[in-house]
Order: C-alpha cells, then structure tokens, then sequence
C-alpha cells in the first residue's frame, strides 16, 4: 500500500440501511429524493434509495452523510488519461 493510496482512503457507513456517512468527498454534484451524486478525491459516488436527505456536508474536511432508505451505492474511479498511464514511471 502506497502512501496516495492511504490519502485517497474512502471510508463509507451504511447503518441499517437509513444513514450513510462518507469521507474524501469534495463535492455533491447532484441530488434529488432518489439520488445524491459525489465526487470524491479518488473518483464518484452513486447513492440511490427514497427519501433521501443530505444531513451534512464539510467541503473543508470531506466529510458527508444523508439519511433515506439507502437502497445501493455504487462506486466509480477516475480514469487516468492514456498520455499519462503511457508514460509514467
């Protein structure tokens, strides 16, 4: 394990399937009833459910929760450009 590796850590709390905490996140992009959209520091963030409810939100020290009926999350990295995965060392 790399020390980036260790920055960019995501911690992610589902309890009882009401609440969701997370960390590294830097910002929402888009939420609704349905659906609350993040990007993190490594990548984005999909939660999907009913009802949902953002509660908090620290864009100083990336930290985010919502409550709702958290029916999935999904996760999705950021993508290197093919220039820069070519070419580093």
């Amino acid at each position: 394990v790399t020390e980036d590796e260790i920055s960019t850590a995501i911690l992610t709390l589902i309890e009882q399937q009401k609440k969701i905490s997370l960390t590294a996140v830097e910002s929402v992009d888009a939420f609704s009833a349905q659906q609350i959209v993040l990007t993190l520091q490594n990548g984005r963030a999909f939660i999907a459910g009913d009802d949902l409810k953002i509660v908090g939100f620290s864009k100083a020290n990336g930290s985010f929760s919502a409550v709702g009926k958290i029916a999935g999350v999904r996760f999705s990295a950021k993508r290197e450009k093919l220039v820069r995965k070519l070419f580093a060392k």
